[in-house]
């Protein structure tokens, strides 16, 4: 029963792992072809900001993925390099939540002062 709960976990994780590899490529490859617009384009600092944010979002959700992978590998024979890896990326995590959720109130202000100008 433990050996099936090891191949259980060993899979589950190899899954997470794959979806956060998938998420951070997919928001590569968006910010590419944002950065490229907008350099072609000439648009203004705050379109790039947007881009950014964009691709900061597909890490945070790749980054989660993978805290969740660990968590398997964890739960399963946690050594002390195990539990510090998972704090390491919760950590990681946590940090650009903060900063990201701080940029979008921000551009989220400057929005809608904007708006209210035009009004």
């Amino acid at each position: 029963m433990e050996e099936a709960l090891h191949l259980v976990a060993h899979y589950l994780a190899l899954v997470l792992e794959a979806l956060a590899l998938l998420m951070i490529a997919i928001g590569a490859v968006e910010a590419l072809i944002g950065i490229s617009r907008a350099m072609v384009r000439g648009t203004t600092s705050a379109a790039k900001h947007t881009v950014w944010l964009e691709f900061a979002r597909w890490l945070i959700a790749g980054l989660t993925f993978q805290l969740a992978a660990d968590i398997v590998h964890t739960t399963v024979a946690p050594s002390w390099d195990d539990i510090g890896r998972v704090a390491a990326i919760a950590a990681i995590r946590t940090f650009l939540t903060y900063f990201l959720d701080r940029d979008i109130e921000l551009e989220s202000r400057r929005s809608g002062e904007g708006h209210a100008k035009r009004t």
